[in-house]
């Protein structure tokens, strides 16, 4: 398992952010993903100038913010990965050290099956049908989502703009996921409406079962119902903390993954090939208006997407 795990910790090092021996690297993670960060540093500092492994206290939420002291260092490095049990991709935190130049991927709550299994896929092919989707979605004035089970939502994608979550991070300031392969837009902030339906998986609700489905009704841009037993009841704990932007609809995401599967772990399961994800939450890290400490995926199989009156996706099967 350790050599699977070094193996893939040198894909990341190496081909995704592509370390240089002049860079200084930061790994920061909390204790459930130790022995992905274990890897990752031991990797990264055979590259680097100089490499830096940092724990924190996990979380308690996807999109809270890290401990100050560390989100001070952060614009200081050249490259940060992140592997951590709750996400820091949606923070302010996190966007201050891109915006100062930092490459940093996320990889929240990832496993270490996830991180052997999907690292080792060939990311210029995923890049390809990513790339070629956000540009879809950037030219796309609205968007329609539908279902055999029941989902059918409208949204606008007027004025936003499509972008690829491609793992190839060589540029200042890059920013991805790990493992990626998705293309994402944030709607048009009071445009959606509609209900969609969970079917794959949300928050930690594992993999969903159909009497688990999660039910969510969005009104003007919010989601104003959420049913679907123990999970919908631990969604809405979360978000009622944080108010009416934690209900936002805040991103429309297409998986891109190949290599992806749906195993009830959200960082894999929204890049599953030929899924989409809708997010309630904070969306300023993709371009749009709502910046509150939640982002919240659900991820829906099997859907038609329509961009405008273009058929993109037919139950599944992307036709692009």
């Amino acid at each position: 398992m350790k050599d699977e795990l070094t193996k893939s910790a040198e894909i990341v090092i190496t081909q995704c952010v592509a370390l240089r021996k002049s860079e200084n690297i930061l790994v920061l993670f909390d204790a459930p993903e130790r022995g992905i960060a274990d890897a990752l540093f031991e990797v990264g500092k055979r590259y680097a100038n100089e490499a830096i492994a940092v724990e924190i206290t996990p979380r308690a939420n996807h999109g809270e913010e890290p401990p100050d002291m560390v989100a001070e260092i952060m614009p200081l490095f050249d490259v940060i990965l992140i592997p951590t049990s709750r996400s820091l991709s949606h923070t302010d935190a996190r966007r201050a050290a891109c915006a100062r130049g930092a490459r940093i991927a996320t990889l929240p709550g990832i496993i270490e099956d996830t991180f052997i299994r999907t690292l080792n896929a060939d990311y210029n092919r995923i890049a390809e049908l990513s790339n070629k989707l956000a540009h879809l979605l950037t030219e796309a004035k609205r968007a329609r989502v539908v279902t055999d089970i029941g989902t059918d939502i409208t949204m606008s994608l007027e004025t936003r703009k499509g972008h690829a979550d491609t793992g190839i991070l060589h540029k200042p300031g890059d920013f991805s996921n790990l493992p990626a392969g998705e293309a994402y837009i944030a709607p048009l902030e009071g445009t959606a409406e509609g209900v969609y339906i969970v079917d794959g998986s949300m928050k930690d609700s594992g993999v969903l079962q159909p009497n688990e489905y999660i039910t969510i009704t969005v009104r003007d841009g919010y989601a104003t119902e959420i049913k679907g037993g123990k999970s919908a009841e631990d969604i809405i704990h979360t978000v009622e903390k944080y108010g009416k932007d934690a209900l936002n609809i805040a991103e429309l995401g297409i998986g891109t993954n190949y290599k992806a599967k749906i195993i009830g772990n959200v960082l894999e399961d929204e890049k599953v090939l030929s899924t989409v994800h809708i997010a309630i939450g904070d969306n300023e890290s993709m371009g749009g208006n709502v910046n509150v400490p939640s982002h919240l995926d659900g991820i829906i199989r099997n859907p038609t997407l329509f961009l405008d009156d273009k058929m993109i996706m037919e139950k599944g099967k992307i036709l692009v």
